[in-house]
């Protein structure tokens, strides 16, 4: 699942490319001390023995990451895999860091006036790993797989009325409101085409460690939660050239400590989750380029609706004044990060200054627990968190402290992030009180944000906080179907709504990250995407020597 947010990334995310290739076994050769065998023949004297070559080693990118694997089901993703996911499959088309868009296997698109019909013209000679070609009808499939399996980020397609192959290498996608649906078809979820000879296959096939996409990587083999290798597609439509890798083994390391031992011990060449401790050493080593970048990824801290004392909102506020919010981001990032300002990041759409944030102010606190009858505090809340989240681990303490000058005593609880959400998603009366929790956009529309963290939920899921405002909910959803047609009056509805969540406080609005990735001086190719926040693209990643 998404998100996953698996909170490692945390630290957030750092780089580390590698190349690999299979290794050609040679023959076995007679030692010197061995006879031929019998039958031999030797060479005559005219004869000059053939000079044995070296079979040339395959070009491996070794890189240490966090991400687990939830779901080979590309249909299905939406957590962590999406490193993998995306050097494996492509969608119609990608989004540039810049927020522009480019093609992927739709080489040109078209909407209409109206903004109801999305015309995308394939790409020719297209080949998927099973070696099918690409066609529309492929596409059409493969997208209404997503769709009717209903799980994951499939509800991204949500505007979709009907989608059809117009000729062989044409598909229209009729929307029943106008909708930029260039975002939702560049996602890093549920906007993978799969081949056609896999569609009808369940999410059990895959499971197997088995993949229909046309990227540029084949997985190789995988090794739950230790190894994945990916190896080249050489019938790739983009090509190869020879500086590139063959390769790349991706190991999985939770520990960023160790990501890092293993980056300066050149045991990889990419580490993607490294501690911000280690950052001005990599800053001061000639041997890497250090690049910096701004993320879509931030933390939440939500706070169960559902149990008193929480679910009195004076008590929610008086928690969200008692946080030393320059403290959590000096602490958890080293100062790489910024307060948030609800739970829309800064550079996604349709963040706004306007939503109001809350300050550190211990006295404002202690007036709003007084009016709610705990005037000093005298409760206890169980707060939990990913363990592998190095960042988590270090500023729940602030969290832990800052409360206990308020009388309240805080338990944390690091729990592994599969069983954080599994307890989380169970009864709320019986989950835990607050929930600390790394979050990144599905598509580039903060609706995702919005909606998947705090909608109503019949069954919990992502909106761990229990909260449930229909007001909220309609703000959001009307200023959805306003983002193609009016986007003004779509951003205004959307400030209003932050601004009613703000309010109501079910969680805290902690930071939005940076990241840093060292990357040693023999690569190039290299590019971070916030638009694609836990995937490494890397097929650009080449050797400069």
């Amino acid at each position: 699942m998404k998100r996953l947010m698996f909170v490692l990334l945390v630290g957030l995310l750092s780089l580390a490319l590698i190349q690999c290739g299979p290794t050609a076994t040679p023959a076995p050769q007679p030692s010197p001390t061995e006879a031929p065998p019998a039958t031999a023949v030797p060479p005559t004297p005219t004869e000059v023995p053939p000079t044995p070559t070296k079979e040339a080693q395959p070009k491996v990118l070794r890189v240490a990451a966090t991400a687990s694997v939830t779901t080979w089901d590309p249909s299905a993703s939406f957590s962590t895999e999406a490193l993998y996911m995306a050097n494996i499959y492509e969608p119609l088309i990608w989004i540039n860091p810049d927020g522009t868009f480019k093609p992927a296997l739709a080489e040109s698109w078209e909407v209409s006036e109206d903004g109801l019909i999305w015309t995308f013209n394939l790409r020719k000679g297209v080949k998927f790993h099973d070696g099918e070609p690409l066609t529309a009808d492929a596409v059409v499939k493969s997208i209404q797989r997503t769709i009717d399996l209903d799980t994951g980020a499939a509800w991204i397609w949500w505007m979709v009325d009907k989608i059809e192959a117009a000729d062989e290498m044409t598909v229209k996608i009729t929307l029943t409101t106008p909708y930029p649906l260039d975002r939702v078809a560049a996602s890093t979820y549920a906007a993978w085409i799969i081949s056609p000879a896999a569609v009808a296959r369940d999410s059990a096939w895959f499971e197997e460690g088995k993949e229909a996409g046309s990227g540029p990587w084949m997985l190789e083999s995988y090794k739950p939660d230790e190894e994945i290798v990916l190896t080249r597609f050489e019938d790739y439509w983009g090509g190869w050239e020879d500086d590139q890798f063959d390769k790349v083994v991706i190991s999985i390391v939770p520990e960023q400590v160790v990501q890092a031992q293993m980056l300066e011990g050149g045991e990889v060449d990419l580490a993607l989750s490294l501690p911000v401790e280690t950052l001005e050493s990599f800053r001061a080593n000639p041997n890497f380029v250090v690049y910096e970048d701004a993320t879509l990824f931030n933390y939440v801290g939500f706070m169960n609706v559902k149990k008193p004392p929480l679910d009195n909102k004076l008590v929610r506020q008086a928690i969200a004044y008692a946080i030393p919010y320059e403290d959590v981001v000096k602490v958890g990032t080293g100062g790489l990060g910024q307060q948030a300002r609800g739970p829309v990041p800064h550079g996604l759409w349709p963040y706004s200054d306007e939503v109001f944030q809350y300050t550190y102010d211990l006295d404002k606190a202690r007036e709003l627990l007084t009016k709610a009858g705990y005037p000093k505090g005298g409760f206890k809340l169980v707060l939990t968190h990913a363990a592998e989240n190095l960042n988590e681990e270090r500023f729940a303490p602030v969290i832990k402290d800052a409360l206990a000058e308020l009388g309240i005593e805080v338990e944390i609880r690091p729990m592994l992030w599969a069983q954080q959400w599994e307890l989380a998603k169970g009864d709320p009366t019986e989950a835990q009180d607050m929930f600390l929790l790394l979050w990144w956009p599905t598509i580039s529309d903060g609706y995702d944000n919005l909606s998947s963290m705090f909608k109503c939920e019949e069954k919990p899921f992502f909106s761990l906080a229990y909260y449930c405002n229909e007001e909220y909910d309609n703000l959001i959803n009307e200023a959805l179907r306003l983002t193609a047609t009016d986007p003004k009056k779509a951003q205004a509805m959307y400030t209003q709504a932050m601004n009613i969540l703000v309010e109501d406080s079910p969680a805290l609005f902690l930071y939005d990250t940076n990241v840093f990735r060292p990357v040693p001086t023999y690569l190039k190719g290299y590019e971070y995407n916030a638009n694609y926040p836990f995937s490494t693209f890397f097929y650009p990643i080449r050797k400069t020597q």
